[in-house]
Formats: C-alpha cells, structure tokens, sequence
C-alpha cells in the first residue's frame, strides 16, 4: 500500500482497511509521530496496560533475533482477544524481521512500528509500501489549516471561543510538533477557563510567556553563532520549567520560518516577516534571513528535527541532547560555507 500523506491520515485512522496488520509511522514531527502510533495501539486492543495484550520493542533488538517477532505476533494473550506490538526503529535495519509476516501475516496482531523522517529509499519504508497489509503513515508538522482546526477543536470542548487576532498569533506560535502543540493549547484552556474568550492576551500570558524571552535569547544566539548565549539562556529556560520540547521546537519553527522566507527571497519575492507588524521577533527574523542562505537553513532544520526525537529517545540526556543541537546551529552560523 502507498503511503497515506499527513493530511489524510486521521481520516484513515477512523475506518482503515481490515487486511491492515502492519503500521509505519514516521515523518519530521516526533510529537505527531508519538500521538498517531498511541492512538492506533489504543484502537487495535482493550487494555494498553495488560503486558499479555501490549509487548514494547525496539529495532535493534529485532536486528540481533529476527525470528522473534514472528514469535510474538503470533502468540495469543492470555485470556484470549488481540495483541499489540510497538516497535521503536533505532538505528539498525531489521526488515529481515518483518519480511516473513509480511508473507504470513498473524491473525489477530496489530503491529507498530514508531520511526522518524524516513527517506521514500529507506529499506523499511520501501518494503512497508509496496505490501497491501501495510500502511505507512505521514506525520509533518501542521499546516496552518490543520492547526487552526486543533485550535478550534480543544477550545470548543472548554465552551471557549477565540477572537481572530488571538486565534493568528497563537497559530504563528505553534505547530512543529503535535505534543508541543497541545501542551501548549492545554495551558491555555486552563488559564482561560472562565473567560468565554481567548483573547491575545491570554496568549501573550501564557503561551508566549516570560520564559518566552530567554527561548527567544537562545535561538537567536543560536543563529547568531553566539555560543556563550546559547549555554546561558538554555540553562535559564531549564532552570524556570522549560524543557527540550519547547527549546527545540522554537529553534525549529524559527528555522522553519527562516527557511520559507529565505525561499521567497532567493526567487525574488517579498521576504518580510509574516504576521504581527511591531512584534519583537520581526527584527530577528530580518536579521538572520539576510545571513543564512537556505541551503544552510534546511541543514539547520534537520539538526533541530533529529535533536527532537533523539531527545525523546533519551529523556535523561535531553537537555544536553539540545545544548549540542543549538551549538550545531551556532556553529553553522559562523562557518561562511553556504
């Protein structure tokens, strides 16, 4: 089966096709990869937590014993219904593993595989499209249209409503990984609550908080190659409660944005900064757009995307896992290759 493309696939989650067994997530938003591979786990069996109905792998264990997932694909739970496996592709290939259900597929298993941005050549996602028991699925960041309705849809659920200047400064603030998003959007509903509506107020409080300043300080160190800036601000916004997530996907909206900009100046057209006239990170943004070709940028926001899932990876080494990533940037920004 091909690949079902981001925008399409919560439609197909609702109703997927029966001979479906075997599901690829992958794509550059981790918290959106993360969000799909839960729900589709949630959907397949009763009870996530029973240990008899859900197995967790990973890749590189399957690498070493291929044979074993066969073993546990077709192993009956206990008290009989369906069984899940969840699978976390790391860095080695174990398709060797999954070749044979693919050939003979389990009868009542459900199988996820969790990677990150894998290239259309990369052996699992080839081996995974071309097989009509399979699906791989699309996970990149939210469009505008898609955040817009996320917005709608958790406010509405709190009777809240949301004027037109708030909803375009929150949608500007959001959507390089779904997680972020909705930790985000949950702030805001609870400091709302009450209110009826949101307003850029409320936004300004909460969502582009005080800690807002030392994020903003820290990227811009970043891509000023000001490493001394990157260190200092990244331990004040791990110091007053930040945390990875909302470092790196501020360094990777930034990027981002920086690289559509860029785009649209290298072909001649206007690359002022979107949105709100007179906010401060239009100055920034002019800035670093004027010094980083896109060539660069598009490497900068494969850093930031890989420091996000590796991060999530390894939660007990994250903050230093951003540290390196925003020192990559720093780096890149004083190197004058383009």
């Amino acid at each position: 089966m091909v690949a079902v493309k981001s925008s399409e696939t919560e439609r197909f989650l609702k109703k997927p096709p029966a001979n479906i067994f075997l599901y690829l997530v992958c794509g550059s938003d981790a918290g959106l990869v993360s969000e799909r591979a839960r729900a589709i786990v949630i959907q397949a069996i009763d009870d996530p937590k029973d240990p008899f109905q859900f197995l967790r792998l990973n890749g590189d264990e399957l690498a070493a014993d291929p044979l074993r997932l066969a073993d546990e694909a077709n192993t009956m739970p206990l008290f009989g219904g369906r069984r899940a496996l969840f699978i976390e592709a790391q860095g080695k290939g174990f398709t060797s593993a999954i070749e044979p259900l693919l050939h003979l597929p389990p009868r009542e298993c459900t199988i996820v595989i969790e990677a990150g941005n894998l290239k259309r050549d990369a052996p699992l996602r080839r081996l995974c499209e071309k097989d009509a028991n399979a699906a791989v699925l699309e996970c990149y960041p939210d469009s505008a249209k898609d955040l817009a309705q996320l917005v709608e849809q958790e406010l509405r659920a709190e009777n809240l409503t949301i004027e037109a200047d708030a909803k375009a400064l929150l949608i500007s603030l959001l959507g390089q990984d779904r997680l972020t998003t909705r930790s985000e959007l949950g702030k805001l509903v609870l400091y709302a609550r009450g209110a009826g509506e949101v307003q850029v107020e409320h936004i300004e409080a909460i969502v582009a908080d005080a800690s807002a300043l030392a994020l903003d300080k820290a990227i811009d160190g970043a891509f000023e190659g000001d490493f001394a800036a990157v260190e200092a601000t990244a331990e004040r916004v791990f110091s007053e409660g930040g945390d990875y997530n909302s470092l790196l996907g501020a360094a990777l909206r930034h990027a981002t944005l920086l690289h559509r900009m860029r785009l649209d100046a290298e072909s001649g057209r206007s690359a002022a900064a979107p949105g709100f006239g007179g906010y401060r990170r239009n100055a920034a943004l002019d800035r670093h757009v004027r010094a980083w070709p896109s060539a660069k940028l598009a490497r900068a926001i494969t850093i930031l995307s890989q420091a996000i899932g590796k991060a999530r990876r390894e939660p007990v080494v994250a903050n230093m896992i951003t540290v390196r990533a925003l020192w990559s940037v720093a780096l890149a920004a004083r190197s004058k290759a383009g």
